[in-house]
């Protein structure tokens, strides 16, 4: 089976920030999962470089928009080693293979008779680059979501005839109800289509920096058209001399909640109109919220000027931590605060005691009762039931995308491991010869407990989980061998350093 999964593209407006890296990993836990299950994956992220806030921002430095795309793609191509995101390709729109496939799609909605031109009159948001409807509009004729007020624009576009999908976009969502995900989104969307679909822009002739409109070359697509067909155009070129769309194409997209309306609305409307298969899915996320000295919540935003350095969070907490972090403080789809007081929280409470404790006691103890030897014995039968379809649950969950979900129910065993270790007492075993069977029994279940949370706990944590694995002498990833009791004992064990150390 093949699994294709993508991020949107970011703006190169600005440098990247923790909501960009929320998204990204989001994802990528979803590609490692796959993985693991032994699945053909491709993974796609990228930067979107045209458009009007690209324009605004080079205006302002004094340099041309290349040269800020440039730049700023640099930032987050570095962005995505550094959060371990296992990206299979990066995409840039300025790339003129991606503006000659973009071109190609567009003739073709064109030629279809989905294309026309006319005036545009109406509310314009430089820095969503979107056209807003009525409903769409904040007091005062503001953003709702930048706090800025709205340009009032009137200029000859041409027009996408996005009304005339209002009916198949209906039973689209009828036919497909988990097509987006969680349900709040997905009745998000569909009561925008309920409240009746217009027409919308197509191109601007007020802009030079963006993909030519083939059919008229005074026009630049608006910027939405272009970039929404990344997700399509990258599996032509990703691979030199390879097409793999056949392969991985239709993709599952990971999106906040900010662009749903265009790629839950615009996004099948224009597949349709292309005559292209539409996506396996939508999961959209919430904001990553910021809460200053008021306890007032906003959203994490470069344009709002509150966002969260996620390099500097890394130094001070490791990648691992931030990954974990961000999905177990935030359930992914729904809104949530974040800060450094709540990292330090769950980076001492959870990971350094709950699970680096664990490890490095069970380690330990296994080095010093039974010389590094994980004891050639069974799993103790009374705690095989508090495991007992675990993979099976995780695996579905992560297979309907339930991030957040998933790792609570790993995190349940972690939890469930500590109380074992506190039940047994190793140490109190040790002291009697006669209770070595209970000793050997208990070692060989904590180091086989935690091998097989530590094999579903890799997509959120791989470098952690990397480590404890080769520590354990059971570095598989498959998810078919990480079941509680699948892997023998006999192994030895080898050093491991702190997990999770204390912060300097």
């Amino acid at each position: 089976m093949a699994f294709y999964v993508t991020t949107p593209i970011y703006y190169v407006n600005a440098a990247p920030h923790l909501g960009h890296a929320y998204t990204c990993i989001g994802a990528d836990i979803l590609a490692r999962h796959h993985r693991q299950r032994g699945e053909d994956v491709f993974f796609l992220t990228g930067t979107d470089e045209h458009g009007e806030p690209v324009v605004q921002v080079a205006e302002r430095e004094g340099i041309s928009p290349k040269e800020l795309a440039d730049r700023n793609a640099q930032r987050f191509q570095a962005l995505m080693p550094r959060i371990n995101v296992s990206i299979d390709y990066f995409i840039r729109t300025s790339d003129p293979r991606h503006k000659a496939r973009v071109q190609e799609v567009m003739q073709r909605i064109h030629d279809n008779g989905y294309v026309y031109k006319g005036i545009y009159e109406g509310w314009y948001c430089p820095k969503c680059a979107d056209f807003k409807t009525e409903a769409e509009i904040g007091p005062g004729n503001t953003c709702p979501i930048h706090f800025i007020p709205l340009d009032r624009e009137h200029e000859e576009n041409w027009f996408f005839r996005l009304s005339a999908f209002e009916q198949p976009l209906r039973e689209l969502y009828a036919e497909r109800p988990d097509w987006v995900s969680p349900r709040t989104r997905y009745n998000e969307a569909l009561a925008f289509i309920n409240g009746g679909l217009q027409d919308v822009s197509l191109s601007r002739a007020k802009i030079s920096w963006g993909v030519e409109v083939p059919w008229d070359p005074a026009h630049v697509f608006y910027v939405w058209f272009d970039a929404l067909l990344n997700y399509y155009t990258a599996l032509s070129f990703a691979r030199d001399g390879e097409d793999l769309t056949d392969r991985f194409w239709p993709a599952f997209h990971v999106i906040g909640k900010d662009i749903l309306k265009f790629h839950t609305v615009y996004w099948p409307a224009m597949l349709m109109a292309a005559g292209i298969e539409l996506p396996e899915g939508e999961l959209v996320h919430g904001f990553l919220l910021m809460r200053d000295a008021s306890g007032t919540e906003t959203k994490m935003s470069k344009s709002l000027g509150n966002v969260l350095d996620p390099f500097a969070v890394m130094d001070t907490f490791g990648t691992d931590a931030l990954r974990f972090y961000c999905f177990r403080e935030v359930s992914f789809g729904q809104d949530g605060s974040v800060s450094t007081v709540t990292f330090g929280e769950r980076y001492e409470t959870e990971l350094a005691n709950e699970y680096g404790n664990l490890a490095s006691r069970t380690l330990a103890m296994i080095g010093r009762y039974r010389d590094g030897v994980v004891p050639e014995v069974d799993v103790d039968a009374e705690l095989r039931p508090d495991f007992d379809g675990l993979v099976a649950e995780v695996t579905a969950l992560l297979g309907n995308a339930d991030i957040t979900q998933a790792l609570d129910r790993i995190w349940q065993r972690v939890r469930r491991l500590n109380r074992y270790v506190e039940e047994q007492a190793p140490w109190q075993l040790a002291k009697d010869d006669a209770r070595a069977g209970e000793l050997e029994t208990a070692l060989r279940s904590l180091a086989e407990g935690l091998r097989s949370v530590t094999v579903l706990l890799h997509p959120y944590m791989p470098e952690t989980a990397g480590k404890l694995l080769a520590a354990l002498g059971r570095p598989e990833l498959a998810l078919q061998q990480a079941g509680f009791g699948d892997q023998p004992g006999g192994g030895r064990v080898g050093p491991l350093p702190p997990l999770f150390p204390k912060p300097q």
